[in-house]
C-alpha cells in the first residue's frame, strides 16, 4: 500500500490523532496508575507523553514506555532518565539535536530531521506494558508515522518498539526479525532500524555499549545521507 493510499485508510477508519489527549482513558490500568502517581507526584507531567521533534523528521525514534521518574515527570520522551541521557547526547553527536540536552523540558533543546516518540505513551508500573496496552496503544503509533511526510527511517528501540511498528505497519514479524543492528526495508519505502534498548540495565550488564549504540546511528546517518538535516521545532 502506498503512503496516500495509507493516508486515505487512515482518514476513512476515523483513527486517532498522533498525539492521544492528557486525559485519555483507553487502558483502565494505566489510569489508575496515573492517578496513584498523580497523588504521590502532584508536580508531574503524569500523562501520556507527547512525541518531541520535528514535524519534517526523516527519522522516528520508538522507545518503549515513558519511565515513572523520566518522561512522565517531565512530559518529554527520555528526559530525566539514564536512557535519555544517552540517547540525547547519541543524537547531537550524530547530528540530529540542537542546543545542549540537560534533562529537562525547558532547556532549549530541539530535534533537527528527528522525533522521539514511544510504543507505549503512559508510563505502566514496573516499566511493563500489557500486550493489551501495547495494541490499544498502537494506532497512536500509526497516527504518528502516517503523520510524517518526509519520514525515511524509523529507529525502534527494544523489540516491543519493534514489534509494535511492524505490527502498525502490516508487517509479518517473521519478515523482519529483531536484531541488534539490523535494517530491514519496508515495502512502504521506509527502512527500519534496531538497537537493543538504551535502558541502565542494558548498559550496565554490557548487553549495550555506548559503541554499539552509535554504530547503529551511524547506519542510520549513512543511510539518511551525509547532507544536514534541516527542520528543527520543538
Amino acid at each position: 500500500m502506498t503512503r496516500a493510499a495509507t493516508r486515505k485508510a487512515i482518514v476513512e477508519a476515523d483513527l486517532p490523532s498522533p498525539e492521544p489527549q492528557k486525559s485519555c482513558a483507553l487502558c483502565p490500568r494505566l489510569v489508575t496508575y496515573r492517578d496513584a502517581n498523580r497523588a504521590a507526584h502532584p508536580d508531574y507531567y503524569n500523562g501520556p507523553a507527547p512525541s518531541f521533534g520535528a514535524a519534517s523528521a526523516r527519522l522516528l525514534v520508538v522507545g518503549l514506555a515513558p519511565g515513572l521518574h523520566g518522561a512522565n515527570r517531565t512530559g518529554r520522551p527520555f528526559t530525566g532518565d539514564y536512557a535519555g541521557d544517552l540517547l540525547y547526547r547519541t543524537l547531537a553527536k550524530f547530528g540530529f539535536s540542537q542546543g545542549v540536552y540537560a534533562a529537562d523540558p525547558d532547556d532549549g533543546l530541539t530535534l533537527s530531521g528527528a522525533m522521539i516518540s514511544n510504543a507505549v505513551r503512559c508510563a505502566p508500573p514496573d516499566n511493563k506494558p500489557t500486550p493489551l496496552e501495547i495494541r490499544t496503544c498502537r494506532p497512536f503509533l500509526l497516527a504518528r508515522i502516517e503523520a510524517l511526510p518526509r519520514l525515511e527511517a524509523i529507529l525502534c528501540l527494544g523489540r516491543i518498539a519493534h514489534e509494535s511498528t511492524l505490527s502498525a505497519l502490516g508487517v509479518r514479524a517473521k519478515d523482519a526479525p529483531f536484531s541488534h543492528g539490523a535494517a530491514h526495508r519496508l515495502a512502504r519505502g521506509v527502512t527500519l532500524f534496531d538497537s537493543y534498548h538504551c535502558s541502565r540495565y542494558n548498559t550496565n550488564t554490557r548487553r549495550l555499549t555506548e559503541d554499539m549504540f552509535e554504530q547503529v546511528f551511524a547506519a542510520v546517518r549513512d543511510h539518511l545521507g551525509r547532507s544536514p538535516v534541516t527542520g528543527a521545532d520543538a
